[in-house]
């Protein structure tokens, strides 16, 4: 087996690493001060030959536990919030500890889906964490687990480290595990084999996921592993699963874990959030045309075209683009607020600017603000 098996990993220059609570919490809960120094020794190591790191870190729920006096994850989101505002101020302050060992600071940011998705914010994020890449500092993300609901929030941190991945243009992306790989039955049976390699949808054949955040303290699995996978490759971006004990060797290209192939090309990041991380506030419905308009000829979506509207949103919000059979065929920011629409359905834009104003001569959703979903 080739030391360097993997060499688009080895020799990244911008590199996003995502390790789970799992990875990092003790049987009861709290930080494990030597896994940490394990984990930062190796990014360390990297950065000093001149790559780049970000560090997608779960942990702070799993920080908080114990300060809290609670044995376990909570279930409700208030307590949840309360922990991971009382644990990530730990989860830094142990990283920073950490890595200034090695002359290094780090930088926490904290990202929300609605941080990302919407135009002004998605730039200021992709800024900041730019620059704190030129600066030397080693970037820390998390979700705002402390704000965020279920309605603005990303989901996972594997999902989040895949999306951070195509943000920041990385070179590579490695999601650290408990588990080393991707395996084709559940590797605590007997006979269970890791899979080295996947290359498309047809290396997944058959294998089963398991059931995310069964146990302990993490909220992810396997499952939300191959999907971040599937999501960083789609865009470019190389992906390596491992066990956390074998970052060192992850990170140098070396054969370990799964490693997932790039199956596409980058795209707009921001359109990646919104495809990816976005949660529609509602939807609308539009005729055959807007349908044939949008999809075929990848143009804006005008208020002419919609037939119906269905939620509550306001202007800025994610809307999906449904067609005649309720079929989501696109995503979007709408430009209006969900009570303002309805009068103005089935009316050109020219009509619209006569009667109510030069405001209303504009798109419901705008090309630039819009990606399609598969059909």
């Amino acid at each position: 087996m080739s030391l360097v098996a993997r060499p688009d990993i080895g020799t990244a220059r911008r590199v996003v690493v995502k390790v789970g609570s799992s990875s990092l919490s003790t049987a009861r809960g709290g930080l494990d001060g030597a896994r940490v120094d394990v984990l930062v020794e190796a990014l360390a190591g990297r950065h000093a030959g001149g790559t780049q790191m970000v560090l997608v870190s779960s942990g702070a729920v799993a920080a908080g536990l114990a300060p809290l006096g609670l044995r376990r994850r909570p279930r409700d989101l208030a307590t949840l919030q309360a922990a991971a505002s009382v644990g990530q101020g730990q989860l830094v302050e142990r990283y920073a500890a950490s890595f200034g060992r090695y002359g290094l600071r780090v930088g926490q940011v904290l990202i929300t889906a609605e941080d990302v998705v919407r135009r002004a914010h998605y730039r200021n994020a992709r800024r900041t964490l730019d620059r704190l890449l030129t600066l030397g500092v080693v970037p820390v993300v998390n979700e705002n687990d402390v704000v965020a609901t279920a309605e603005i929030r990303v989901g996972d941190n594997d999902r989040l480290a895949a999306l951070v991945a195509h943000l920041v243009s990385a070179d590579a992306l490695v999601l650290l595990s408990d588990v080393d790989g991707l395996y084709d039955g559940d590797p605590r049976h007997p006979g269970a084999r890791l899979v080295p390699s996947v290359t498309g949808e047809a290396d997944l054949a058959g294998i089963g996921f398991g059931r995310p955040g069964a146990v302990g303290v993490g909220s992810g699995g396997m499952g939300a592993k191959v999907d971040a996978a599937r999501v960083a490759t789609a865009a470019g971006v190389p992906v390596i699963v491992a066990a956390a004990a074998a970052v060192g060797p992850a990170l140098a290209g070396a054969a370990v874990g799964t490693y997932f192939a790039p199956t596409g090309r980058r795209t707009t990041s921001r359109l990646l959030w919104l495809a990816h991380a976005s949660t529609p506030r509602g939807s609308l419905s539009l005729d055959p045309g807007a349908v044939a308009a949008v999809v075929d000829r990848r143009l804006s979506l005008l208020p002419a075209g919609v037939t119906g509207v269905h939620g509550e949103f306001s202007a800025g919000d994610p809307v999906d683009l449904v067609d005649e059979r309720g079929a989501a065929v696109a995503r979007g920011l709408v430009n209006y607020d969900a009570t303002e629409l309805p009068e103005l359905l089935g009316r050109s834009t020219r009509e619209l600017a006569v009667a109510l104003g030069p405001g209303y001569e504009r798109e419901v959703v705008h090309r630039d603000d819009l990606v399609l979903l598969p059909r």
